[in-house]
């Protein structure tokens, strides 16, 4: 069923979403916050943007034209209406491919920043997948995997162009070493935990394209109280105290 819904704390925007498919997470909305986003920026993609989230939040952040990847034609309908409703027809332009056609459609060195909120699991054949086809390729790579997104954003990003991404923590090793194979040069990265006292189970990275060596490791990112409740820094984050 579609539902409409407020994007998070920007009470201006708003979402459409489906709740027999799967709702935008709070993993998009900390990598639209940690994204850095600079004046001179003209051009942003967002590669498997979904129902849009990352690309309506970064609408109001900066003047820089935003284009978002959705290769399920349902999904992207949905990020269709989102931005419609939200009348950013303007600043974002949705484009229903596979992120491994766009090739067809921009030069090298066509972005200054591109995002990315992929899916998170490896494929094989002993892989337990959700039988419903829209969550199964939000959340694995049968669509594309993790190298052949690096492989596309490398060809994009231009030299010096940042590129950012949340993932799995327990891939972090493998995702170090396939950002230095494509020549993108890890810059920042910050570690998100569930709660103080658990492992991380995601991570944010920013990496540059042929970029200098040098990491900045950022203070970890605690999402919850032992409560449950949100922890105030991530309720900063949302716009309340």
């Amino acid at each position: 069923m579609e539902v409409l819904h407020d994007l998070l704390s920007f009470s201006n925007l708003k979402i459409m979403q489906n709740t027999d498919w799967f709702s935008f997470s709070l993993d998009s909305f900390l990598l639209a916050n940690f994204v850095e986003i600079h004046l001179k920026d003209k051009e942003i993609l967002d590669l498997c943007c979904g129902n849009a989230p990352i690309p309506l939040i970064l609408s109001t952040k900066t003047k820089a034209h935003i284009t978002g990847v959705e290769i399920q034609k349902e999904v992207f309908e949905l990020a269709k209406k989102s931005v419609e409703i939200n009348h950013k027809e303007q600043a974002i332009t949705l484009i229903n491919k596979n992120v491994l056609d766009l090739k067809e459609d921009f030069e090298s060195d066509s972005f200054d920043v591109i995002t990315m909120n992929p899916p998170y699991f490896k494929t094989s054949q002993k892989s337990v997948v959700n039988q419903d086809s829209h969550k199964t390729i939000a959340r694995h790579e049968v669509a594309i995997t993790l190298e052949e997104s690096l492989d596309i954003v490398r060809k994009l990003l231009k030299n010096d162009g940042r590129f950012a991404m949340v993932h799995r923590t327990e891939r972090v090793v493998e995702i170090l070493a396939l950002l230095q194979k494509y020549h993108l040069e890890p810059k920042r990265i910050q570690f998100i935990y569930p709660k103080v006292n658990k492992e991380s189970n995601l991570f944010l990275i920013e990496a540059s394209k042929n970029g200098k060596i040098g990491v900045k490791l950022l203070p970890p990112l605690y999402i919850h109280n032992q409560d449950g409740s949100y922890r105030k820094e991530i309720l900063s984050l949302f716009g309340k105290s």
